[in-house]
């Protein structure tokens, strides 16, 4: 007799890409459950019903309504564009420098937009260009410090129209250090009432979300965060070395250009209206890595997801955590982050190649 072969295992590969098809499912109902908290927490008394009563068109009162929809809501939707820009910045990066601690902060982008803030925030009065910005004298001085030290590191790194991975990752090191000295050096000459903006910037919060803020970031992060899939293909290439993505038919320099470009607009624009907000970027594509796997097809618009859920959720924890006062958003995403990620670090030490 003939033994009946076996059905074959379903490949790896598609099981992964299962995986992270259920995976994007879930975390749009993560992301609906932290839209639904953002909205009914803080320390005005708006309840939950409220909130349901006006989303069916039911009448609210004046507070009701202000609350939700000019504080609350922008507040929202800013954390969620935030949350998502940082995660898959960091993400592209990892990929680009195929390297699982890269972080957008390397290329410098972080720094130079921090710099930039900081100037606004010491000397803003006395620097007459910024003079016509008026209220967004900030976001707009951190947009010119994110791009002059992203288009630093390309000078710096590229040479007769090739970028060197290498070269960049030091360069963004050792830019990023000056711009930590030039920021040293402002918050030295500083006033008091100077310092203590500059400390809760650092931080990094939402507390003064606007529709105007949004409307500033908005359109830049939306266009970063739809660049960002037609990147996947590149990014997978990139995984197996240039040269062999160069053999596959990927424009390798071109697929750097424009990773580095969407990272420093997406990044530039959330450090501008958020402040310095860590581990983000770094820990969101860990975990779904471990999850579901590295294809970038899936990697990328599930670390919008999961990002945006992520920062939502820590925006409510510090909303809530001490009301009716609140703490820097930074400091939540430090203390659930950074023990998360020494978790990854300590469970994938061995296959961490620096």
């Amino acid at each position: 007799m003939v033994a009946l072969a076996e059905a074959p295992a379903a490949p790896p590969v598609a099981d992964r890409l299962s995986r992270a098809r259920r995976m994007h499912l879930a975390l749009w109902a993560l992301l609906a459950l932290a839209a639904t908290a953002s909205l009914a927490s803080g320390a005005t008394g708006v309840s939950l019903g409220a909130l349901f009563a006006g989303m069916t068109g039911a009448e609210l009162s004046g507070v009701e309504r202000v609350v939700l929809y000019d504080i609350r809501l922008p507040r929202l939707v800013l954390g969620a564009l935030v949350g998502a820009s940082l995660a898959v910045s960091g993400a592209v990066m990892q990929g680009l420098f195929r390297n699982p601690l890269a972080d957008p902060a390397l290329v410098g982008v972080s720094a130079g937009a921090g710099l930039g803030a900081i100037t606004a925030i010491v000397l803003g009065a006395g620097v007459s260009w910024l003079a016509f910005t008026g209220i967004y004298t900030v976001p707009f001085a951190a947009f010119i410090g994110g791009w002059a030290s992203t288009m630093i590191l390309y000078r710096v790194s590229t040479r007769r129209g090739r970028t060197s991975v290498a070269t960049m990752l030091l360069a963004g090191i050792a830019l990023g250090a000056l711009a930590g000295a030039a920021s040293g050096v402002l918050v030295y000459i500083a006033d008091d009432a100077q310092l203590r903006d500059l400390t809760f910037w650092g931080l990094g919060s939402l507390a003064g979300a606007t529709w105007a803020k949004v409307a500033a970031a908005g359109p830049i992060i939306v266009a970063a965060l739809l660049a960002a899939p037609f990147l996947a293909r590149g990014l997978n290439g990139l995984a197996l070395g240039e040269a062999a993505a160069h053999h596959m038919g990927i424009p390798v320099q071109t697929v750097k250009n424009a990773a580095i470009l969407s990272v420093a607009a997406a990044t530039g624009a959330a450090v501008a209206v958020s402040g310095g907000i860590g581990f983000v970027g770094i820990v969101v594509p860990h975990l779904l890595r471990l999850a579901t796997g590295p294809d970038h097809r899936m990697l990328l618009p599930n670390a919008a997801l999961l990002g945006a859920s992520l920062l939502v959720l820590a925006d409510v924890i510090s909303r809530t955590v001490i009301a009716p006062a609140e703490l820097p958003i930074g400091i939540v995403t430090a203390i659930l982050g950074a023990p998360v990620f020494l978790w990854i670090l300590l469970r994938r030490r061995g296959m961490i190649d620096l």
